[in-house]
């Protein structure tokens, strides 16, 4: 399969090969004759496989062939500022040669080169939720002329609180309208949200919900919480870790251990939300073109990175929610290439790693030979593990009997 045989505009496959792209991604082939056909899509798909160009080349495609009339036809809603930035530049990378107009707004930056973008007119709106409903209040923005409607990272919307924004969004949208709705993972508050938004919509699903894909190598480090951070400066004496994305769970966290590591004399830089947008962006682009070796996270700041060929992540603080962790792993292992995934567990996460373990259906392996290995260490933690299934056991046991009168 190529992208000739989607029938795509020579504008759009112009752009693809100066890009560098001739095969489609699974939820690109999926998704795009459908798409093409006018029909809702929900699609599910894990992070990294495509899913920007999925919805940005048919909407591009069908703008291009059918609209010449003024206004904005298509509006994509995104979670955070980063990733934003990045459906935009996969807008400009494929739909440069089609004369279509887009714009990115979001919040945490002054607003008027983005109203100045919109007094110019754009027929395609990438926005963050909050910026979005401002601009609307202030006049600047009108979506009743609206083809499409895109929401992206739908799960991470929900994590984020984001609910009672996107209905009140939905409100501002004519009913007659292509609604293309797209999330890594698909518990059933977000198939709820989706039924409410969609219209006879083709599912498309390109992996098991929350797996891992398998170029990524997983390992484990059992290791004390006061430790950590040893281990950590200790990996990054290892040159094979060219550029490392390093997860923790606070933004306190991140800068904490970002200052760690800069006394240690190993470049780190931050991204959160309490940074300013420029601090953000300069982070960013250093961490992308790999003049920055090392990038700390929080879950939410890190949805938006997509850097080629990303050697490492790391789990400083394993998540709470065993799906953030597909999403933290899936920053690496990209477009195919090799990545490696390595997460530090103390003995107060090990139901955090249970749970990931049994979320993507395998064990992640164990290394077991690091300097900082304590009384505490393996042992301790398999004889812990050992203990959680013996009393997962005893309770199932116990339902079974209850269930049988036994009580």
């Amino acid at each position: 399969m190529t992208f000739e045989n989607l029938k795509l505009i020579e504008p759009i496959l112009k752009a693809l090969q100066e890009e560098g792209y001739s095969t489609p991604t699974p939820i690109q082939e999926k998704s795009t004759p459908i798409l093409l056909q006018g029909k809702d899509l929900l699609g599910c798909a894990q992070t990294g496989t495509g899913k920007t160009a999925a919805f940005s080349i048919p909407i591009r495609q069908k703008l291009y062939k059918t609209d010449n009339r003024k206004g904005i036809k298509a509006l994509i809603l995104t979670p955070t500022r980063e990733l934003a930035i990045q459906i935009g530049e996969s807008f400009e990378a494929y739909g440069k040669y089609t004369g279509l107009k887009h714009t990115v707004i979001f919040g945490g930056v002054g607003q008027k080169p983005q109203t100045d973008d919109l007094k110019r007119g754009v027929q395609i709106l990438i926005a963050t939720p909050g910026r979005l409903q401002d601009l609307v209040n202030q006049g600047f923005i009108n979506l009743k002329a609206l083809d499409f409607f895109v929401l992206d990272e739908a799960d991470r919307m929900l994590d984020m609180g984001f609910i009672h924004d996107i209905r009140r969004i939905l409100k501002l949208l004519p009913a007659r309208r292509q609604t293309l709705f797209f999330s890594a993972t698909m518990p059933p508050e977000i198939e709820k949200l989706a039924n409410s938004m969609l219209t006879n919509p083709e599912k498309v699903e390109v992996t098991p919900v929350s797996s891992t894909v398998d170029t990524i190598t997983q390992s484990v480090y059992f290791v004390e919480k006061n430790e950590k951070k040893d281990l950590l400066l200790h990996l990054l004496k290892n040159p094979e870790i060219e550029s490392v994305l390093i997860f923790t769970r606070t933004k306190y966290g991140a800068d904490k251990l970002a200052r760690i590591i800069n006394k240690a004399g190993v470049g780190a830089e931050v991204i959160h939300g309490n940074k300013s947008q420029n601090a953000r962006q300069r982070a960013l682009t250093g961490f992308k073109n790999h003049t920055l070796r090392v990038l700390i996270a929080t879950d939410i700041a890190a949805r938006g990175i997509d850097v080629d060929q990303l050697s490492h992540i790391i789990n400083y603080e394993l998540p709470n929610i065993p799906e953030t962790y597909v999403h933290r792993i899936g920053r690496t292992g990209r477009a195919g290439h090799d990545g490696i995934a390595i997460s530090f567990c103390e003995s107060e996460e090990l139901p955090y790693l249970k749970d990931i373990q049994k979320l993507i259906g395998k064990n992640i392996p164990v290394v077991k030979e690091h300097p900082f290995i304590t009384s505490t260490g393996v042992k301790a933690q398999e004889v812990k593990v050992e203990a959680i299934q013996a009393k997962a056991k005893e309770n199932k046991a116990y339902r079974g009997s209850r269930a049988n009168g036994d009580f």
